[in-house]
């Protein structure tokens, strides 16, 4: 889910959600319900579009023989159920194993109508749920035409995998990366950190968890850490311009009164949530205080 859509579910007045939300909606190239991208890969989407899912949640199956991966499984909606069961049929393949990137409902929900399609097809997932196997950072899953290997990425969550496609030098980002717009996250250092690893896994393609196709991985995510090391300089910048409004530190709000400025102020209270991260992160590397319970500034450093 992206970040600018975050901010749109969390607008107090309806009327300004549902303008913003066709704005963006108008912004997402149309994706098919299922397309070939690839000689190995086919992408069969959730059925599931919304201001969290852009177009909905991308499943993926790989391979050429008959046995397949699907990387993800969406929620379960009947039209996805629908679809891979005809693509099954078409390529007279079945799914030996599902591959989960992480624990959101919309990567997740579509297990139980996955395993009706295909009874006996394994179900692996970090920090796996009842009858699942854990998948390991490092673990290699293989069929013809298509290997994988998974490497653990938590940002976005905890238990977030993504995974490398040996045959086309490319990457499976789920939610780290979209295909649109910027991703949230749970924690920013942790994140970053994972983005970095991520930025020298493979130099080819990106295929994510929504939206299309990215054609250089390794480009998007340099973007993405750039995105947000800016947003860090614009917070770090804003508190040492002086003291608050108040005269006193810095609130979270009070930051994004400055920093996004030209954002709609309906949408200020999710920003802060962004902006109380990056303030997370610098407390942890000790560059800022945080004083009275909620205010924040520049930690000076002695002079030389």
């Amino acid at each position: 889910m992206t970040l600018s859509h975050l901010l749109c579910y969390h607008c107090r007045h309806h009327s300004s959600k549902i303008s913003i939300i066709k704005k963006m909606a108008t912004q997402l190239e149309p994706l098919p319900e299922v397309e070939r991208l690839s000689p190995a890969c086919i992408r069969i989407l959730g059925g599931n579009p919304g201001k969290f899912q852009l177009q909905g949640t991308n499943t993926y199956l790989l391979g050429t023989g008959p046995k397949r991966l699907l990387i993800d499984t969406g929620e379960g909606k009947p039209s996805w159920q629908a679809a891979v069961r005809r693509v099954l049929d078409e390529e007279k393949a079945t799914v030996e194993a599902a591959l989960l990137t992480h624990w959101h409902p919309d990567h997740v929900q579509g297990v139980p109508q996955l395993l009706e399609l295909v009874p006996d097809a394994a179900v692996y997932k970090h920090a796996p749920g009842s009858g699942q196997s854990n998948i390991a950072d490092g673990q290699v899953f293989a069929v013809d035409g298509a290997t994988l290997t998974a490497v653990h990425t938590p940002g976005h969550t905890t238990d977030h995998m993504v995974f490398v496609f040996r045959e086309e030098d490319a990457l499976f980002t789920g939610d780290n990366v979209l295909g649109h717009g910027t991703a949230v996250f749970e924690d920013l250092g942790v994140y970053l950190r994972s983005l970095a690893k991520m930025e020298k896994l493979v130099a080819g393609r990106a295929y994510p968890g929504h939206g299309p196709v990215l054609p250089e991985a390794r480009a998007k995510i340099a973007e993405y850490i750039a995105h947000r090391h800016q947003r860090e300089v614009q917070v770090i910048e804003t508190l040492g311009s002086g003291p608050g409004p108040s005269g006193a530190g810095w609130t979270p709000m009070e930051l994004v009164k400055v920093i996004y400025r030209d954002v709609p102020e309906e949408l200020h209270v999710p920003a802060s949530h962004g902006v109380v991260q990056i303030l997370k992160k610098l407390l942890a590397e000790d560059k800022v205080i945080l004083e009275d319970g909620d205010r924040w500034r520049l930690k000076e450093r002695p002079a030389l």
